[in-house]
């Protein structure tokens, strides 16, 4: 079988690794009844990652003709006479719209219906959420028959979080479990080997190091006896001024890490900094911040000429914590965004799957970045937040686990008087409320 790259922008990559079958057609019928039959539709939509049933309702929409696949049997057929050539730019087509990322032009794409009947391409090598054009007719006809490979519903999805969580605690449980029968086997074993010596040496006596001679025999006796007496003899000690707490600290640390545990460490004659209770995360000098922000302003002034992968390592390769990145890269990308806040989110939310696909904990620090961002005083974004959640939420960007326990934090933390919690409460309610019919359920 004749194969060739996907994509026709890939068509000349000799090491392309992504492949499908080249197209094959068949003119059948007469006159009215005049078809044509795409004979390897299936292997193409398997190559595709697709059901077959899309390309060839494409050539139809575009076409304007009636066409059919037939699941059983595997037969695709286009209504008139067509030729390969224009069927496989239609295919071409297809693949641009309904298969290639947006961003990165990869093909290993899944396709998501969101609660809200979008239609996006979620790219499995860099995270970005491409969104489908949804004037386009196909997309009618994918609404009504959602591909089944990759797909599950909220409650799978919840299902498996819980699965997930259980099998943690029981493998910490059995981490426990297993560390005490080692420490008890241990102890036997010592307590075994000192009736051994006692036995065979009843006549020994405890003595210093100094008092002690070696006894005869060879060699690697004594080196025996001689370590076996010294872990007896040997009790162990810890240094616990504030001297030795500093220089292990700065061993073990790095010089950032160092001076924010030692604040715990100090003396306790001196007076003890202020600890930076912003959510943040960024540190003490906010010309750090403002250093990170005009940094990831220029990486985003390029973004359109690299792809998200080049924009992502551009990320990582700054100077600072995840925390402190991520929200610095939102008060980049809305800066100065006070009315129109959630519409701005949406419009923008793609880039914020770049820095939230790679960990979960990446969405713990996207939302401290919003309570930030919208906790200025005198701020208006603020009460669009619930606006703001609502979208995240939407397209997969954040999962209502972490809403929820970000929220529940934020109104046991010092700033729970904040108007954050106040304008979140009734998203945070619906939330709850479908996390409970989904129980049911």
């Amino acid at each position: 079988m004749a194969l060739q790259n996907i994509g026709a922008g890939n068509s000349d990559d000799a090491f392309y690794r992504y492949k499908m079958p080249k197209m094959i057609t068949k003119v059948e019928g007469r006159g009215n009844g005049i078809k044509t039959n795409v004979v390897n539709m299936t292997d193409i939509g398997k190559a595709l990652a697709r059901p077959a049933s899309y390309p060839i309702k494409y050539f139809g929409c575009e076409l304007g003709a009636q066409s059919k696949f037939d699941e059983k049997t595997g037969v695709a057929l286009v209504n008139g006479s067509h030729d390969t050539a224009k069927l496989a730019g239609l295919l071409e087509n297809f693949i641009k719209k309904y298969v290639q990322c947006y961003g990165c032009g990869n093909p290993e794409t899944e396709v998501i219906i969101t609660k809200t009947q979008m239609i996006q391409l979620k790219c499995a090598a860099c995270g970005f959420l491409s969104d489908v054009d949804m004037r386009d007719k196909l997309t009618t006809f994918i609404l009504k028959n959602p591909p089944e490979q990759k797909k599950g519903s909220s409650k799978d999805k919840k299902a498996m979080r819980r699965a997930e969580k259980e099998r943690l605690k029981e493998g910490e449980a059995a981490d426990e479990e297993l560390k005490k029968t080692k420490k008890e086997v241990k102890k036997k074993s010592s307590a075994k080997d000192n009736i051994q010596k006692v036995a065979a040496v009843p006549n020994k006596k405890v003595a210093s190091d100094e008092d002690r001679s070696p006894s005869p025999g060879s060699q690697d006796d004594e080196n025996e006896a001689e370590v076996d007496e010294e872990e007896e003899d040997i009790q162990w000690q810890t240094d616990t001024s504030v001297a030795a707490a500093r220089q292990r600290i700065q061993e073990q640390l790095s010089s950032v890490t160092a001076d924010m545990v030692m604040l715990s460490t100090d003396e306790p004659g001196k007076e003890k900094p202020k600890p930076n209770t912003k959510p943040t995360g960024v540190g003490n000098g906010k010309n750090q911040h403002e250093i990170l922000v005009k940094e990831i302003k220029g990486c985003l002034k390029n973004y359109r000429a690299t792809t998200p992968l080049t924009l992502l390592e551009s990320l990582k390769s700054l100077e600072g914590t995840p925390q402190e990145v991520m929200t610095a890269f939102f008060h980049a990308l809305f800066e100065g965004v006070e009315k129109g806040f959630s519409k701005e989110v949406t419009k923008k939310k793609n880039l914020l799957v770049l820095l939230t696909h790679e960990s979960k904990e990446s969405q713990t620090f996207l939302l401290r970045a919003i309570e930030d961002f919208v906790g200025k005083p005198g701020s208006d974004s603020v009460k669009e937040v619930a606006l703001v959640m609502k979208v995240l939420y939407d397209a997969d960007v954040l999962e209502e686990e972490f809403i929820v326990q970000w929220y529940e934090t934020g109104l046991a933390g010092e700033n729970q008087n904040s108007p954050i919690w106040k304008n979140l409460k009734p998203f945070i309610e619906w939330l709850k409320s479908a996390e409970s019919e989904s129980d049911d359920e």
